[in-house]
């Protein structure tokens, strides 16, 4: 009888031993999913984010920006953040062949492919009237700058609450700091000024604001977003290693750039 109960109760542990192990691997070998319900093995890296796409998410009927500029900007945000210079997913457009009355900055948040702002931006006093026709990266010339920069760090000055540029492109916009080249609120970026003057007033080269957004629209770009500046300069396009860059960032031919000037 008893070496019945033992052999019994082996029996018993071994079938217990068998369920937990059973339950164990049930609980710690099936995939794991994350909060959308996906499976976490197979989960991957969204899909590089395309000019087409982006193109149907802010159609330019509607908002302005042209697909060919477009396209220019978000081949040098990706550029720059192949080479670790832009740490944000924050894609800041200014087409400054568009008039001062037209809304010609766009801020993008590429991750939500989202379109979060297009506002009035002012140019250079020394780059045009309404229309901005010069650009500079000289100290003291007043005009603004061309090409990619970086949204860099935030300070208060004599415009207020104000963001700084640093320039990434030499010879075309990395005097940007020193030239105190900055995005800033101004009274004269209002539609109310247009109503009165036909045009907004102008900076000394910097991207100002109207002042009701311009904190919403610093802090949402701030700390490592692009920014890019464009107008069909001939100069710039042909210099430009941002508009053609390999998926590590090394420069490549600027055939793209030549042909590259959106038509008016």
């Amino acid at each position: 009888m008893r070496v019945e109960r033992r052999r019994a109760a082996s029996h018993s542990l071994t079938v217990r031993g068998f369920w937990f192990a059973l339950v164990c691997a049930m609980v710690f070998c099936v995939p794991t999913a994350d909060a959308g319900g996906r499976d976490s093995r197979t989960q991957t890296k969204p899909a590089p984010l395309t000019v087409d796409e982006l193109s149907r998410i802010i159609p330019a009927k509607s908002t302005g920006l042209r697909r060919e500029v477009l396209d220019l900007a978000l081949r040098a945000y990706q550029c720059g953040r192949a080479r670790g210079e832009i740490d944000r997913s924050r894609l800041t457009i200014i087409d400054y062949s568009l008039p001062s009355t037209q809304k010609r900055l766009w801020v993008i948040d590429l991750d939500r492919r989202r379109l979060l702002f297009n506002e009035l931006v002012a140019h250079g006093r020394e780059s045009g009237e309404n229309t901005a026709v010069s650009f500079s990266n000289a100290l003291g010339s007043h005009k603004s700058s061309l090409g990619l920069f970086r949204a860099d760090q935030t300070y208060m000055g004599q415009h207020g609450y104000s963001l700084n540029l640093a320039g990434l492109e030499p010879g075309i916009n990395d005097r940007a700091l020193q030239r105190r080249v900055v995005v800033h609120g101004a009274d004269y970026v209002a539609p109310e000024f247009v109503a009165r003057h036909g045009r907004l007033g102008r900076s000394w080269g910097c991207p100002a604001l109207d002042r009701r957004v311009s904190h919403r629209v610093i802090d949402e770009i701030k700390d490592g977003g692009a920014v890019f500046a464009f107008y069909p300069d001939r100069n710039w396009l042909d210099r430009s290693s941002y508009l053609s860059c390999d998926s590590a960032g090394r420069p490549q031919p600027t055939r793209y750039a030549r042909s590259a000037t959106p038509s008016r």
